[in-house]
């Protein structure tokens, strides 16, 4: 069904990228933490059928093929938005119902359970609720603005001028959160360039948005309305500062932004390295092992239970390096291409 959409398309797009519906990089977002918190969900059921007696499969199962639906409902996402077909929509919408009802349903039943808010499973399992009605939302505000259900004149959407013209072949403002967060598309320059030597033909030229031309008018449009805004003033002159900060303050504090997140996630190396020492401490010296448990009733874990297992941790510093990686390298990327756009603009 998925690669059946991705040959449905009606709109003949050059390059081997997409369109991006709206909520684009907010689906990616939402749909990441959705994979987190089912691998947290994971570690979670299996660590409590360790301390059981017997097996229970279903406390891990269902949250395995609930990382694998998430997983195929991006592959399914990326293939109608380079097909520009999203009256396939629909099947994602209808998976996100389903799956906001059973988890609410499964909610519920917690509490009528008594089952308390400090355990993991039930933070868990209201997280994913949450979760799961945001995506609902993301894909009702697409059939919104794109008016591709119930609406007899569905917006129609041309890709990208940039996209149109074979010459461009920078596509990081196109590909989808991932790419860009990896540098995927560039493989191919890559692989090219490993082969023989490039030329300024095989590297193309750049998309509109970062030319010389389109920065330069941007501040000049910014340095306009600070001369307006101090025409009244006449003790006061129009600021320089204050338009490069008016034209390119917002991918600066983006790229503080991913600075400071990639500085705070370098604190979790050392606590997870020092917790797992102190487990591996705390089992060497504990030679009686603890009973499992026997009542399926009493498997809940708590927060800080489901941290102290040494696998867990190691995990979560597996995962806390590597997004502290990638924050690392978008804040470079961003402070370098918005340092090029601004040197062309002045």
């Amino acid at each position: 069904f998925p690669g059946w959409g991705s040959q449905s398309s009606k709109v003949q797009i050059h390059h081997n990228t997409w369109l991006h519906f709206p909520g684009h990089n907010l689906r990616w977002i939402l749909t990441f933490t959705l994979l987190f918190v089912h691998v947290c969900e994971i570690a979670e059921g299996i660590v409590s059928d360790t301390q059981m007696k017997s097996r229970h499969l279903h406390l891990f199962l269902p949250a395995i093929m609930g990382f694998v639906a998430a997983t195929v409902s991006i592959v399914y996402y990326h293939n109608i938005e380079t097909s520009n077909f999203p009256k396939l929509l629909l099947a994602l919408f209808l998976y996100w119902i389903m799956a906001f009802v059973t988890k609410t349903i499964k909610l519920v039943r917690y509490c009528q359970d008594g089952v308390p808010f400090s355990q993991l499973r039930f933070c868990i399992t209201g997280i994913m609720v949450i979760l799961y009605g945001l995506l609902m939302a993301v894909e009702i505000n697409v059939i919104r603005v794109r008016r591709y259900v119930f609406f007899m004149n569905p917006q129609k959407v041309k890709p990208p001028e940039d996209l149109q013209d074979l010459g461009v072949r920078f596509l990081q403002p196109f590909v989808n959160l991932l790419s860009k967060a990896t540098y995927w598309w560039m493989n191919t320059l890559i692989i090219s360039a490993h082969k023989k030597p490039v030329d300024l033909k095989a590297i193309g030229k750049l998309p509109i948005a970062m030319r010389a031309l389109t920065n330069y008018i941007c501040l000049k449009e910014a340095y306009e309305e600070q001369k307006k805004k101090v025409e009244d003033q006449p003790n006061r002159s129009p600021s320089i500062w204050l338009a490069m900060y008016s034209a390119f303050g917002r991918p600066i504090l983006l790229s503080s932004t991913f600075r400071y997140l990639a500085d705070l996630l370098g604190f979790a190396g050392p606590l997870c390295i020092s917790g797992i020492v102190q487990g591996f401490q705390n089992t060497t010296n504990n030679t009686n092992t603890t009973e499992k448990v026997k009542d399926p009733s009493n498997s809940y874990l708590s927060s800080e239970e489901f941290l102290r297992n040494v696998y867990v941790l190691a995990v979560l510093l597996f995962l806390a390096l590597i997004l502290q990686r990638t924050f690392l390298q978008a804040s470079y990327y961003v402070t370098t291409e918005t340092g090029i756009n601004l040197r062309g603009a002045l």
